[in-house]
């Protein structure tokens, strides 16, 4: 096999897209990255719709935030966060998609 004819990563690439699919993984972060990926919401806001605590959605958004997958803005004393990159959004769709045609025994696209 001839190395110089086949494309690889770099080892910071690697780590990266390791590093979203961790985030994927995790149910909690996926039920709140498609919760945001319809709307921006508020930590009460998100609780509240998924039935999980305040400091356990806090901590997870902590996680997805340091990954640069959703950011916030402050407005007066309360932060709104939204989806950082349409792109993990678009693999998260295509997930879903993908899971639930399986659900239905649907033929893939």
């Amino acid at each position: 096999m001839d190395r110089s004819s086949h494309a690889f990563l770099s080892e910071e690439t690697t780590q990266n897209v390791s590093s979203i699919f961790k985030a994927l993984a995790d149910p909690t972060r996926l039920r709140i990255l498609y919760l945001l990926s319809q709307e921006e919401c508020s930590v009460s806001h998100i609780s509240e719709v998924l039935s999980l605590s305040q400091s356990a959605i806090s901590h997870q958004l902590s996680f997805l935030r340091n990954l640069r997958l959703v950011k916030y803005r402050r407005s007066a004393n309360t932060m709104y966060y939204s989806c950082d990159d349409e792109h993990v959004i678009s693999l998260l769709t295509q997930a879903i998609e993908h899971a639930e045609c399986d659900q239905r025994g649907g033929e893939h696209a």
